[in-house]
């Protein structure tokens, strides 16, 4: 089920899932009310709270938003909470999880990080949306995505995305322009002064784990920050 869990900060786990826990958006043509049961299962199998983990809609952009108990299902791409439990889906795109301190106790954001959001920079925007809860010495976890020499993309879409993102420049081991989404993750996050702890495999090699560039009829799988006792 998982592709990777950590206790993360006192009181804190992150997990990243893998296809072994099955699709669990609801966006790609599955039967909903399976998806739905999935779910119910991730989140008994990380000891939360029926119906407590907070999905959104994501949409490529860069909006964040504060989530408390009674936040319906945000059009967003990052949620950020005082402990309520977050997931961002993904098949490709970097699944990024922060947790910081604040005076009152954890702050925890999840982040859909594709090109656009890269691009865009929704990742400076959700850290900035922690600093304003109070969260101080924020750290990042990227789960698997499609790594800098798998991401094929035309040179002028190369060209401009590095020119906003720098660190994104690439080019696949074939050969031919690519974009390092990653490593721009990494480079705005440091930036932001956000230590990245850790960073997952290539979703694109990685069997295990839902790539849409590998197969356009793919489940996704999700990024986890939640806390516990």
């Amino acid at each position: 089920m998982f592709h990777w869990r950590a206790d993360i900060l006192p009181g804190v786990s992150a997990a990243f899932t893998d296809a072994g826990a099955g699709n669990l958006a609801l966006h790609v043509g599955d039967d909903p009310a399976a998806v739905q049961g999935r779910r119910a299962l991730l989140e008994q199998a990380i000891g939360v709270g029926p119906q407590s983990l907070r999905f959104m809609n994501q949409v490529h952009g860069t909006t964040v938003v504060q989530m408390d108990a009674g936040s319906p299902v945000p059009e967003a791409d990052a949620m950020v909470s005082c402990g309520l439990p977050l997931a961002v889906m993904v098949a490709d795109c970097i699944p990024v999880l922060l947790a910081g301190q604040s005076g009152s106790g954890p702050v925890l954001a999840a982040v859909h990080a594709g090109r656009p959001g890269v691009a865009k920079g929704v990742l400076p925007a959700a850290v900035e949306s922690m600093k304003s809860l109070g969260a101080s010495g924020i750290r990042a976890w990227l789960g698997p995505s499609i790594c800098g020499s798998c991401y094929e993309v035309p040179a002028a879409l190369r060209d401009e995305v590095a020119a906003l993102v720098p660190a994104t420049w690439s080019t696949t081991s074939w050969g031919t322009p690519a974009l390092d989404l990653p490593a721009g993750a990494r480079s705005q996050l440091e930036d932001a002064g956000v230590d990245v702890e850790y960073a997952g495999a290539c979703t694109r090699e990685t069997e295990t784990l839902y790539s849409y560039r590998r197969d356009r009829n793919t489940g996704r799988f999700a990024g986890l920050v939640w806390c516990h006792d």
